[in-house]
């Protein structure tokens, strides 16, 4: 896509709380447009409206709503709920868009907005265009008569709904009688339905950051923070952490000796399972150019090819569907499985490892250390411009030269951040040493090509 893009990011649109784009005025103008966007002329569209737990949510949820409602739409909230679940929930009830108020893993001054199509998946960028030029239309968008404005109604138990959803997902021949499970559910929107899934299923839980206040969400805690889960883990016994994110679409691990396990082992481990199965679809594992090396060596000694795309989960599940992959993810815990969910979908995950233990009979751990991760340095440093790489005489020489020394015991990568003026420098090697000055190298690059911020 050619078109400038003023709301839209990677994911949705993001930013600090009543300030442009994430004010009431533009969530307002939001509703308005996604339900003239979805608009037939058989009926007016119903719009499925869920958030985390951050305390500016139901300023935008009521915004939102107020827009959707103003335009001749209908309003089903959902409230707190994981964004996996509002996927989820899109299809299943057959609402002809939903909507997520979340910033995902970032701090509560943050907040959000993402779209799901009615299958669930996310709006393509056409879509999301689409939208924007209806928010920023010169001409007022037509509002509906007073006889025509939309309905607003709360969904009854919708937490019941996801939780039968996810049960029906896990083999119906086993359980997790027996199995001690620490989780993390970041003060966000899994601390009501992660617990209940596990205990329903017949797990001991034991649950930390569970008392959302509206500020405290991804603090210290979660999947940005695993380590707090790892130390559960070894207070209690456990035989497996987990630690989900602020709206629940990541997932990270703590094995029963308090050492993580992030997204690339898990696709590792899901994969060997599945083609051990048959059920692999195109022999391929689709991640984004941030997974380890490691993760690829190891999938090359299954047979299995690992595809790479730009990072942002909705990249991974575009290419997943148009090839017909069924397993996906990123190393910071978004892990995809198209044959059960529409999204990367923490709690799903969960219990995908879960099954894969409990039919190999083998603890995490033995699981994980089959893969060897290289050692991966990644630096940020602040940019004041963002020209094309190639265009940067002085950085390209150095990544060729880093290239070179490599071979294909390592790799670089050089990109820009898609949430903010940072150039991002990600090397993979054997040695940790060399991979440092390396990166170094690269920066220095940047540095002589006259873009890095100087304060």
């Amino acid at each position: 896509m050619n078109a400038k893009r003023r709301l839209f990011r990677t994911d949705g649109i993001r930013g600090k709380a009543n300030e442009f784009p994430m004010t009431a005025e533009i969530a307002l103008a939001l509703g308005r447009a996604v339900t003239l966007h979805f608009s037939n002329d058989a009926q007016s569209p119903r719009i499925l409206v869920g958030r985390d737990t951050r305390q500016s949510g139901p300023m935008f949820e009521n915004a939102l709503a107020s827009g959707v409602a103003s335009t001749g739409g209908s309003v089903m909230r959902v409230g707190v709920m994981p964004t996996p679940a509002i996927a989820y929930l899109t299809a299943s009830m057959r609402a002809d868009a939903g909507v997520v108020i979340s910033a995902s893993h970032n701090p509560y001054q943050d907040n959000g907005i993402k779209f799901f199509a009615a299958d669930g998946f996310k709006l393509p960028d056409e879509t999301e265009l689409d939208i924007e030029r209806l928010v920023f239309s010169k001409q007022p968008l037509e509002l509906a008569g007073p006889e025509g404005i939309g309905s607003d109604m709360e969904v009854p138990d919708v937490n019941g709904r996801y939780i039968v959803f996810l049960k029906e997902q896990f083999p119906k021949d086993i359980d997790l009688e027996g199995m001690r499970i620490a989780v993390d559910t970041a003060e966000g929107a899994t601390y009501r339905v992660a617990p209940e899934v596990l205990r329903e299923l017949k797990a001991e839980v034991s649950v930390i950051h569970d008392q959302p206040d509206g500020r405290n969400i991804n603090q210290d805690c979660g999947a940005m923070y695993p380590q707090a889960v790892a130390k559960r883990v070894v207070q209690t016994g456990a035989d497996i952490g987990a630690a989900f994110d602020g709206d629940g679409d990541r997932l990270i691990l703590s094995d029963e000796n308090g050492n993580i396990v992030n997204g690339d082992h898990i696709m590792a481990i899901c994969a060997q399972d599945m083609v051990k199965r048959g059920g692999l679809r195109g022999n391929a594992v689709v991640a984004t150019v941030m997974s380890n090396l490691g993760l690829e060596r190891f999938l090359e000694g299954l047979g299995v090819r690992l595809l790479r795309t730009q990072v942002g989960d909705r990249y991974v599940v575009q290419e997943m569907r148009e090839h017909g992959y069924n397993l996906g993810g990123e190393q910071s815990g978004h892990l995809v499985f198209l044959d059960h969910a529409t999204t990367g979908d923490g709690i799903m995950a969960l219990l995908q490892v879960l099954r894969v233990m409990i039919r190999t009979g083998k603890r995490l751990s033995e699981l994980a250390e089959q893969v060897t991760m290289y050692p991966q340095v990644l630096v940020n440093a602040r940019v004041t411009a963002r020209p094309p790489i190639q265009e940067l005489p002085h950085t390209s020489r150095a990544i060729e030269h880093v290239k070179q020394v490599l071979g294909r015991q390592g790799r670089v990568l050089v990109r820009y951040s898609g949430t903010s003026d940072l150039i991002r420098v990600m090397l993979e090697g054997e040695d940790n040493e060399l991979i440092k000055n390396l990166a170094n190298e690269v920066l220095q690059g940047v540095q002589k090509d006259g873009i890095l911020w100087r304060q």
